[in-house]
């Protein structure tokens, strides 16, 4: 059983930065893939970034390399997406998801456990 945890959304000018936050519970922490996903208003969602176990390689978007970083603090047991130059075209509420094998990083078929979302609203 894991539990995740988003923070740090909020109402953001295009061009300024967010840095999202996800808390995961639990000792399995460093054994686990942990995505982020979005969802915007009438779209589906999709993959935005991810890390494997331990923090040894990231997986991005086309959208959005470049531009976010993820990230993650084992002592804390939690994964960030730091958001710069962000545009009202990543709007949308952004998830944070971790299974302990995945085959396609982006991909939310992947994930076994998700958390409830932040919202990210850039004008």
């Amino acid at each position: 059983h894991v539990q995740l945890v988003e923070s740090g959304g909020g109402a953001v000018q295009a061009g300024g930065s967010l840095r999202l936050s996800c808390a995961v519970t639990g000792h399995t922490f460093n054994r686990l893939y942990i995505g982020w996903f979005v969802t915007a208003p009438g779209k589906v969602r999709e993959g935005v970034a991810a890390i494997s176990p331990g923090g040894g390689q990231a997986t991005y978007a086309d959208p959005v390399k470049g531009r976010f970083t993820i990230s993650q603090d084992n002592a804390k047991n939690t994964v960030f997406l730091q958001m710069n130059n962000l545009s009202p075209e990543d709007s949308g509420t952004y998830f944070c998801a971790a299974n302990y094998w995945v085959r396609f990083p982006l991909g939310q078929s992947q994930y076994s456990y998700w958390g409830k979302g932040t919202q990210v609203t850039v004008s």
